[in-house]
């Protein structure tokens, strides 16, 4: 299985998320969204100039920025 950022997956695949590579504020924001690891995540859509990505867990969307994508790192 690949392990690649968040932010690499395509409109419409899947992931399981493995880590979240950040620190402090930027790590709680995350969390705080509902990214843990253990949770599957798919990528809906990205704004034209592709930052932020709209990613959907647990049933609910939301839109991250491509810095926090980047450090969210998921398995194929």
């Amino acid at each position: 299985m690949a392990h690649i950022n968040l932010r690499q997956l395509q409109v419409g695949q899947r992931a399981t998320i493995i880590t979240v590579n950040a620190k402090g504020e930027i790590n709680q924001r995350i969390r705080d969204m509902g990214i843990i690891p253990g949770s599957s995540v798919q990528v809906v859509g990205r704004a034209p100039l592709r930052d932020p990505v709209a990613v959907r867990i647990s049933g609910v969307t939301i839109s991250l920025r491509n810095k926090e994508a980047d450090c969210v790192v998921v398995e194929i």
